[in-house]
């Protein structure tokens, strides 16, 4: 693309043609500061933080949506500019609940640090009346509290635009403008798919996961609970960031570490139940693709894939994979087989889960389907932020800490099982254990790149033992709502499809460190962290589900062979139609 001569604080730039002020100004290593702007997602140019001078303009404009021409002239940092940005820091706060001190956001919050940053210090600059809500705290995976919201629309842009769902949005106009779910439905009724991304996407504390931090803590003291942890596979490349480390640092040695000294009697991996799961599901999609079964097979991984095809599109149950999560399944051997080996009472047994994800919060509460009857497979999830505070608040300099190794006996997992974090990272491991299982041949490359990187819809055919296997991976609800919709009208055709609720997959979840605006706008976070995984797997031992000893040897005492009738009691579930409100 052409581009366009352009000043900014009297540098002459080049700048590219289509872009905007504030693209141009980052290229040219100047920071725009903004509150409200989401790149491709959230271009409203409403929050007036942007704003910049423009040689010739009658006002301020917004430089997150005006567009550089030739011979502009900007302006960034003038005392202009900075007065109101000012000014626009002191309306909001005039009605923010500053409760800095104890904000589940202190040191990660945008506003805060652009108060910092301006020198804001009187926080009452424009007394009034200031607008009361109540918290909603219904959903089983979050909180809203409006009372911190800043009315950016960051939450119900990426909810509408990533997610296709659109739950919530602005209801009522002028000073009683607040975000809300329809006619002021509790978010737990009106369909939300506990994906948490509103929550990563929101610049202040008004929204947050619901925090078990404490029943973790009340477990471990606990003389009577036996209390085991499993860690997903983006926990070990997305924890580091809460320490200060660059994004997508490998940090698995110093992650068991941690968690051996908050106090877990046992630290395992998810890794190991990811193989597990590919054990079930690869068989399972063998089954149903040589004996007619229902296609295409959809990938039960994600909850809220999972809940997003309750909720709104039920006629897809039938094609959802009935495997358990890797969490579930972890949590289902964990009181059964585990508790066997281990000769421990199952009610004894207190699993807690490390997870990128929120919707693994609603996941734990789903009753319908446990292992053990009258016992949740698992009993508390936690986020990778959460985790970063339990680490800080008990004093563990995670930085300074030697690598430790998990324990057995699901300590192992293959690199099969770490790719699961990276959108097609499932469908790469499931065809990796289904070609050598059709073919009773070694697979020499393990590399599936047709399913690799960010893409919303990715699409592959292989020939298998002479079978064509049509492929399809997707991430983000949205792009679901295209492919389903397609595959509805007849447009598209697949054997096997990998679905992943966020977008970029669970590297990106909605309960990973949060990630300010300035940054995701300019970098790929989700590439950096998958390919953090795809290293990982690269250098790991053993690479495919089915060579990982520690799977062949609970096959071998326990459930026999792959979707045995033990297994499907154990490992597997079934779905329920939702109301979309």
């Amino acid at each position: 693309m052409a581009n366009v001569n352009i000043k900014i604080n009297g540098r002459e730039i080049a700048a590219e043609a289509g872009s905007t002020i504030l693209q141009a100004a980052r290229k040219a290593g100047i920071q725009i500061p903004t509150l409200c702007y989401l790149k491709d997602v959230n271009e409203i140019g409403a929050c007036r933080i942007c704003v910049v001078e423009v040689k010739g303009a009658r006002s301020l404009v917004a430089a997150c949506v005006y567009p550089v021409n030739e011979g502009m002239e900007v302006f960034t940092n003038t005392p202009k500019v900075v007065e109101s940005r000012r000014t626009t820091l002191k309306l909001l706060l005039s009605n923010h609940k500053r409760e800095c001190l104890s904000c589940v956001r202190s040191g990660s919050c945008e506003l805060q640090k652009l108060c910092h940053d301006y020198g804001i210090e009187d926080e009452n600059a424009f007394s009034g009346i200031k607008n009361h809500y109540a918290v909603d705290a219904s959903a089983a995976h979050m909180y809203r509290d409006n009372e911190k919201c800043i009315l950016c629309r960051r939450c119900s842009a990426v909810c509408a635009v990533n997610q296709g769902v659109g739950v919530i949005g602005a209801n009522a106009r002028g000073f009683d403008t607040h975000i809300g779910c329809t006619f002021e439905r509790p978010l737990a009724d009106a369909g939300c798919i506990s994906c948490g991304q509103c929550i990563v996407a929101c610049p202040t504390g008004a929204l947050s996961e619901r925090d078990d931090t404490q029943k973790v803590v009340d477990a471990i003291n606990d003389p009577t609970k036996h209390v085991i942890v499993q860690t997903a596979p983006s926990v070990r490349v997305g924890l580091g960031e809460e320490f200060g480390l660059p994004i997508g640092t490998i940090v698995t040695g110093k992650m068991v570490a941690a968690l051996r000294a908050l106090g877990f009697d046992k630290v395992f991996d998810t890794n190991f139940s990811a193989d597990l799961t590919i054990m079930e599901e690869a068989t399972e999609f063998i089954g149903r693709y040589t004996g007619h079964g229902v296609l295409p097979m959809i990938t039960s991984c994600s909850p809220g894939w999972i809940k997003f095809c309750e909720t709104y599109y039920p006629d897809f149950i039938p094609n959802l994979s009935t495997c358990k999560s890797p969490q579930g399944m972890f949590g289902a051997v964990a009181k059964t087989y585990y508790a066997e080996k281990m000769g421990i009472d199952p009610k004894d047994i207190f699993v807690v889960s490390c997870m990128p994800c929120t919707a693994k919060k609603f996941e734990a509460q789903r009753l319908d389907h446990t292992a053990v009857k009258g016992l949740a497979d698992i009993d508390a999830v936690l986020t990778v932020r959460e985790l970063g505070r339990m680490i800080k608040k008990a004093g563990i300099l995670f930085n300074e800490l030697e690598d430790d190794t998990f324990d057995a006996p699901f300590g192992l997992g293959s690199g099969a099982g770490t790719i699961f974090g990276a959108t097609g990272g499932v469908m790469e491991a499931a065809l990796r254990t289904a070609y050598e299982t059709l073919t009773g041949e070694e697979l020499k490359d393990l590399e599936f790149n047709d399913v690799r990187g960010t893409a919303a819809i990715k699409e592959a055919t292989y020939t298998i033992a002479g079978n064509v296997i049509r492929v399809a991976v997707c991430s983000g609800t949205a792009n679901a709502k295209q492919l389903l919709e397609d595959i509805r009208a007849g447009k598209r055709q697949y054997d096997f499809i990998e679905i992943m609720a966020c977008p970029g997959g669970c590297v990106n979840g909605g309960g990973q460190p949060i990630v300010p605006a300035n940054v995701r706008n300019f970098t790929d976070v989700r590439a950096i962290r998958a390919a953090s995984l795809y290293e990982d797997d690269r250098n790991l031992p053993v690479r495919k589900s089915h060579e990982n000893p520690d799977i062949k040897a609970i096959y071998e005492e326990y459930f026999g062979q792959p979707n045995s009738h033990r297994a499907h009691e154990v490992l597997h579930t079934g779905y329920t139609v939702r109301q979309k409100y």
